[in-house]
C-alpha cells in the first residue's frame, strides 16, 4: 500500500478537520484516489474506517472519481463490519443514488450498471435490518427510497420494513421513517 496515504491516514482522528485535510490531500493528488479505496476495504482495522471517513469527504467533492471503481466499491460493501466504516460509504451510496435519479445525472446513469444498483439495493435493506448505527439505517432509508423510483417492489417492502421498525427503534429512526414514509 501507498506509504505516505499510510501516514496521512494514520494521523486522521474523528476530528472533522483531519478527515478533511486528508481528503484534500487526496484531492490535490488524485492519483491516490485508488489506494484510498483499497484502504477502505483492506483488513487493517486501524486505517480502514478512516480511509471510508476521507472517501466520503473526497466523494462529495469528486463523486465522479469513484465510478472507475463501482464493480469493486459495490462488490465489497458487504464485507464492511466496522460501523465506523458503515457510515461513510452509506453516504457515498446515497450520493451516488441522488447523483443517479436526479434529471442531470446523466454522466452516473451511464457508468452505474443494472448489476451496481442490485448490489446497492442488497445491501441497503442488509444496513436497515441489521444491527448498526441509526446514522447508516437513515442513509439507507433515503438509498431505497431512491432505488424504489427504478424497482416498483422497493417501496412495499421498504414500507413494511419501516414499520416493523419503527416501535423497536430510537427516536431518530422513528423521525427518518416518518418522513420516507410520507414520502412513497
Amino acid at each position: 500500500m501507498n506509504k505516505i496515504l499510510t501516514d496521512k491516514l494514520s494521523y486522521v482522528s474523528g476530528y472533522r478537520k483531519h478527515r478533511q485535510k486528508t481528503a484534500d490531500y487526496v484531492l490535490e493528488h488524485p492519483e491516490m484516489f485508488p489506494d484510498l479505496l483499497q484502504f477502505c476495504f483492506s483488513n487493517d482495522e486501524e486505517l480502514s474506517h478512516k480511509a471510508c471517513w476521507v472517501t466520503e469527504f473526497v466523494c462529495k467533492k469528486k463523486l465522479e472519481w469513484i465510478y472507475p471503481h463501482l464493480d469493486e466499491f459495490t462488490q465489497k460493501l458487504p464485507s464492511l463490519t466496522n460501523d465506523s466504516a458503515i457510515r461513510p460509504l452509506a453516504k457515498v451510496c446515497e450520493l451516488l443514488c441522488g447523483k443517479y435519479f436526479k434529471k442531470n445525472g446523466t454522466d452516473l446513469s451511464l457508468t452505474l450498471k443494472e448489476e451496481h444498483l442490485n448490489k446497492l439495493v442488497e445491501i441497503n435493506f442488509d444496513w436497515l435490518i441489521a444491527d448498526v448505527k441509526v446514522a447508516t439505517k437513515a442513509y439507507a432509508m433515503q438509498n431505497l427510497f431512491y432505488l424504489g423510483q427504478k424497482y416498483d417492489w422497493i417501496y412495499p417492502e421498504l414500507k413494511q420494513t419501516l414499520l416493523n421498525g419503527i416501535p423497536n427503534h430510537s427516536s431518530a429512526y422513528k423521525a427518518r421513517a416518518q418522513h420516507i414514509l410520507r414520502r412513497i
